[in-house]
């Protein structure tokens, strides 16, 4: 059975051919107001202006237009002011059962695999310290963005950029170095850029105990350099395994300058006439490509900007056969989106080769007041802290319901509440009482039957209202890929878990009509199964018991 909304977008994109010549998008939506329908555009009025024609007239014209061969469809209206609306078949879309309890988690993944290989950078935080609440929206945004692409058919790699190199790690060594003095007595001074977290007087308090005074002795900064990215980069890889999220690659700035590919990359925008030099700086002309002004790349004092080794390790994504390159980055990165597009663009990319998602702003609130500061450790809010108060499904969910550039607000007080007030113990309750259900069903020797095909006995709103949200599926799916909008996927599993708590409130599940009982209890494995498959998709576990 194709998606429902798939089905409804083509029969009108053909309509609007052949009444009016027109090759448009077309866009449903469903009607908050059952009588309205399942599905409902107001393309008419869209299209009035275009047209000169009332949108009535226009709407009408379009549905003399359908093609009437959709069994799909059971009758087409419209509503002034020229809304056209569809009302379905709801016999249709009982064979959606038999097909979910066949396919299991294929159901709603793509057919075929897209030609496309896309690099989803995230989180990428400087191995100098944990992680904290910013990263962490980008840790979930990222990975869920990941999982859904894959299971829209993209080939997809997951890639964190490990900052290894230059001043901020020099500066954790110097401040690996004075916490490990001061361990021994000495009133050792940090530097002006030093890093304060007590994960560095932890990392210090190891060096100590494996290697005693031996760096009072002796030059330790090339040792605090490389043993501080290890422990710190370990402590937020256990960090990220705990909040559900891995990774394919970890790629090493350093590595770029090991294997010149810097050097390289400068070179190839030189031999381009990419550049040019003006007061002893070597500047980058990507205003020809649409930036706002030209970039340094090259410092007078020869050392290069930010911008040169982030162009380079983007050359070398490129260089990995990868189509499509997907950064996530916080709010403070969005003047960096043009001049990063005009680095692609001279190395032969397209405009489009990279796309850029800005994370924005995350408020904690805790007792109806923010919260900026860790209790256990007076500093900045952790992902470790987070998932101490809430735990990881909470905060992983929390962050999914909404788009990436708002603002939003997160309440500990609610994530941690055991009610249906909770979005995700509302979501995660559904599933369990889907198990619990089944359990008790099959202790009286009541089963789900894949075979069975035909349902005389779920003709109620409940069912059918079930239905017409996993009906859904394949097109949120495709939708929250195509637009990176895990978000979306959220709301469909808010609208299945409420479909499914008002069917277990008013339709009597487990009786003596062994046929009604099984064809009921289908339903419910084919709800289990598409709502554990997407709160799996969300990074969020789907308990047995709650």
């Amino acid at each position: 059975m194709k998606s429902v909304e798939k089905t409804i977008e083509n029969m009108l994109k053909e309509a609007l051919y052949k009444a009016y010549g027109l090759e448009k998008d077309v866009h449903i939506e469903k009607p908050k107001d059952e009588t309205n329908g399942d599905y409902s555009t107001n393309l008419a009025m869209t299209l009035a202006k275009e047209l000169r024609k009332n949108p009535h007239t226009i709407a009408e014209t379009i549905i003399a237009a359908l093609p009437d061969n959709e069994a799909l469809v059971e009758k087409v209206e419209v509503a002034r002011p020229g809304f056209i609306n569809f009302f379905i078949d709801k016999s249709v879309y009982f064979e959606l059962i038999g097909k979910i309890l066949n396919e299991k988690t294929a159901y709603g993944a793509a057919q075929t695999a897209k030609d496309t290989h896309i690099n989803i950078e995230f989180v990428s935080v400087n191995p100098t310290g944990d992680i904290h609440v910013g990263h962490a929206r980008g840790a979930a945004a990222g990975d869920s963005m990941a999982r859904i692409m894959k299971k829209a058919g993209y080939a997809v790699t997951k890639e964190y950029y490990v900052n290894d190199a230059g001043n901020q790690i020099h500066n954790l060594a110097r401040s690996i170095d004075c916490r490990y003095r001061e361990l021994f007595g000495e009133a050792a001074k940090m530097p002006e850029d030093g890093y304060y977290g007590t994960e560095i007087i932890g990392l210090a308090k190891v060096i100590k105990n494996e290697h005693e005074d031996r760096f009072l002795k002796e030059d330790g900064h090339d040792y605090f350099r490389q043993f501080g990215v290890d422990f710190l980069l370990d402590r937020i890889k256990k960090d990220l395994m705990r909040f559900n999220v891995t990774f394919d690659v970890f790629f090493s700035e350093q590595s770029l300058y090991d294997n010149d590919e810097v050097e390289q990359t400068l070179e190839t925008l030189r031999e381009k006439d990419h550049t040019y030099e003006e007061d002893g700086a070597l500047w980058l002309k990507t205003s020809q490509y649409g930036d706002e002004k030209d970039r340094v790349i090259v410092k007078s004092d020869g050392t290069y900007t930010y911008l040169m080794p982030d162009i380079a390790y983007h050359k070398n994504k490129l260089s990995r056969g990868f189509d499509k390159l997907i950064d996530i980055l916080g709010g403070d990165h969005h003047g960096y989106i043009p001049r990063l597009k005009a680095a692609i663009q001279m190395l032969g990319g397209e405009e489009d080769t990279v796309e850029v998602d800005i994370l924005q702003m995350v408020k904690v609130l805790k007792d109806g007041e923010e919260v900026k500061m860790s209790k256990r450790s007076g500093r900045a809010i952790t992902l470790s802290d987070l998932i101490d108060e809430a735990g990881a499904d909470a905060i992983r969910y929390f962050f999914a319901r909404h788009s990436l550039n708002t603002h939003m607000d997160l309440d500990l007080d609610l994530a941690i509440r055991k009610t249906n007030e909770n979005p995700v113990f509302y979501a995660q309750y559904a599933h369990a009482r889907i198990v619990t259900l089944l359990k008790k069903a099959a202790e009286q020797d009541m089963l789900v039957d894949a075979s069975v095909n035909e349902y005389k006995h779920l003709s109620n709103p409940y069912a059918t209202g079930i239905l017409a949200v996993l009906a859904q599926y394949p097109s949120v799916i495709e939708e929250a890929a195509e637009r990176r909008i895990p978000h979306r996927l959220a709301r469909f599993i808010h609208d299945l878990a409420q479909n499914l708590h008002s069917f277990y409130s008013a339709v009597p599940i487990i009786g003596e009509d062994r046929r009604k009982t099984t064809e009921a209890l289908n339903l419910l494995e084919a709800t289990r199964i598409v709502l554990k498959d997407a709160l799996d998709l969300l990074g969020v576990s789907a308990p047995e018991r709650m």
